[in-house]
Protein backbone atom coordinates (compact mmCIF):
# COMPACT_ATOMS: atom_id res chain seq x y z
CA UNK A 1 0.00 0.00 0.00
CA UNK A 2 2.72 2.30 0.87
CA UNK A 3 4.80 1.61 -2.28
CA UNK A 4 2.11 1.87 -4.22
CA UNK A 5 0.78 5.16 -2.91
CA UNK A 6 4.51 6.71 -3.62
CA UNK A 7 4.75 5.43 -7.20
CA UNK A 8 1.53 7.52 -8.26
CA UNK A 9 2.44 10.57 -6.01
CA UNK A 10 6.14 10.17 -8.02
CA UNK A 11 3.88 9.58 -11.48
CA UNK A 12 2.38 12.44 -10.58
CA UNK A 13 4.70 15.13 -9.74
CA UNK A 14 7.06 13.74 -13.44
CA UNK A 15 3.53 14.24 -15.18
CA UNK A 16 2.84 17.92 -13.81
CA UNK A 17 6.58 18.71 -14.43
CA UNK A 18 6.52 17.61 -17.96
CA UNK A 19 3.74 19.45 -18.81
CA UNK A 20 5.11 22.51 -17.40
CA UNK A 21 8.22 22.54 -19.46
CA UNK A 22 6.53 20.98 -22.78
CA UNK A 23 3.90 24.56 -22.46
CA UNK A 24 6.58 26.59 -21.59
CA UNK A 25 9.01 25.53 -24.28
CA UNK A 26 9.88 28.07 -26.73
CA UNK A 27 8.59 26.72 -30.17
CA UNK A 28 11.22 25.69 -32.89
CA UNK A 29 11.92 27.69 -35.99
CA UNK A 30 11.03 26.06 -39.53
CA UNK A 31 14.11 25.92 -40.78
CA UNK A 32 17.42 27.77 -40.06
CA UNK A 33 17.90 30.42 -42.42
CA UNK A 34 20.80 29.71 -45.00
CA UNK A 35 24.17 30.95 -45.36
CA UNK A 36 24.22 34.60 -47.44
CA UNK A 37 27.22 35.76 -45.96
CA UNK A 38 29.64 36.69 -48.88
CA UNK A 39 33.53 37.52 -48.36
CA UNK A 40 35.84 39.18 -51.08
CA UNK A 41 39.25 37.52 -51.54
CA UNK A 42 41.91 40.44 -50.89
CA UNK A 43 44.66 38.68 -52.82
CA UNK A 44 45.58 35.82 -54.21
CA UNK A 45 44.80 33.03 -52.18
CA UNK A 46 45.20 29.12 -51.92
CA UNK A 47 41.89 27.25 -50.76
CA UNK A 48 43.43 24.07 -48.52
CA UNK A 49 42.13 20.68 -47.03
CA UNK A 50 43.10 19.59 -43.75
CA UNK A 51 44.94 15.92 -44.49
CA UNK A 52 43.52 12.93 -43.25
CA UNK A 53 45.98 13.42 -40.20
CA UNK A 54 46.08 16.90 -39.22
CA UNK A 55 42.40 17.23 -37.71
CA UNK A 56 39.55 19.35 -38.81
CA UNK A 57 41.65 22.43 -39.18
CA UNK A 58 44.03 23.73 -42.51
CA UNK A 59 47.38 24.44 -41.51
CA UNK A 60 50.26 25.81 -44.48
CA UNK A 61 51.44 21.82 -44.93
CA UNK A 62 47.75 20.96 -46.16
CA UNK A 63 46.98 20.09 -49.67
CA UNK A 64 46.03 22.99 -51.66
CA UNK A 65 42.78 22.21 -53.31
CA UNK A 66 42.59 25.53 -55.96
CA UNK A 67 43.57 28.85 -55.41
CA UNK A 68 40.94 32.02 -54.93
CA UNK A 69 41.78 35.05 -57.19
CA UNK A 70 41.84 38.69 -55.99
CA UNK A 71 38.52 40.00 -55.71
CA UNK A 72 36.83 36.65 -56.06
CA UNK A 73 33.32 36.29 -53.97
CA UNK A 74 32.83 33.03 -51.55
CA UNK A 75 30.15 32.30 -49.51
CA UNK A 76 31.40 31.47 -45.57
CA UNK A 77 29.31 31.33 -42.14
CA UNK A 78 31.68 28.89 -40.14
CA UNK A 79 35.29 29.88 -38.80
CA UNK A 80 37.98 27.02 -38.04
CA UNK A 81 40.09 28.34 -35.02
CA UNK A 82 43.50 26.78 -35.53
CA UNK A 83 46.28 26.75 -32.91
CA UNK A 84 50.56 25.98 -33.28
CA UNK A 85 50.64 24.28 -36.13
CA UNK A 86 47.56 26.18 -37.95
CA UNK A 87 49.37 29.59 -37.79
CA UNK A 88 49.56 31.34 -41.12
CA UNK A 89 51.62 34.47 -42.14
CA UNK A 90 49.85 35.81 -45.09
CA UNK A 91 48.11 38.57 -45.32
CA UNK A 92 48.45 39.46 -41.68
CA UNK A 93 48.53 35.66 -39.81
CA UNK A 94 46.82 34.85 -37.63
CA UNK A 95 45.06 31.32 -36.54
CA UNK A 96 41.66 31.70 -37.91
CA UNK A 97 40.24 30.05 -41.01
CA UNK A 98 37.50 30.55 -42.61
CA UNK A 99 35.62 27.75 -44.13
CA UNK A 100 34.80 28.04 -47.80
CA UNK A 101 33.53 25.93 -50.75
CA UNK A 102 36.40 22.87 -51.49
CA UNK A 103 38.75 24.16 -47.96
CA UNK A 104 39.49 26.77 -45.62
CA UNK A 105 41.45 30.08 -46.37
CA UNK A 106 43.14 32.27 -43.69
CA UNK A 107 40.32 34.80 -42.21
CA UNK A 108 43.19 37.55 -42.70
CA UNK A 109 42.49 37.25 -46.68
CA UNK A 110 39.13 37.98 -46.72
CA UNK A 111 37.07 40.65 -46.79
CA UNK A 112 33.19 41.58 -46.24
CA UNK A 113 31.74 42.03 -49.45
Amino acid sequence: MHLTRRLLTTAATVTAVLATALSTAPQTAAASAPCTSAWRAVQKVAVRMPAWNEGPVATTRSPIVRYLRRGERVRSCVVAVGRDASQYRECGGGSLWRVVPGGQVPSGCLRRA
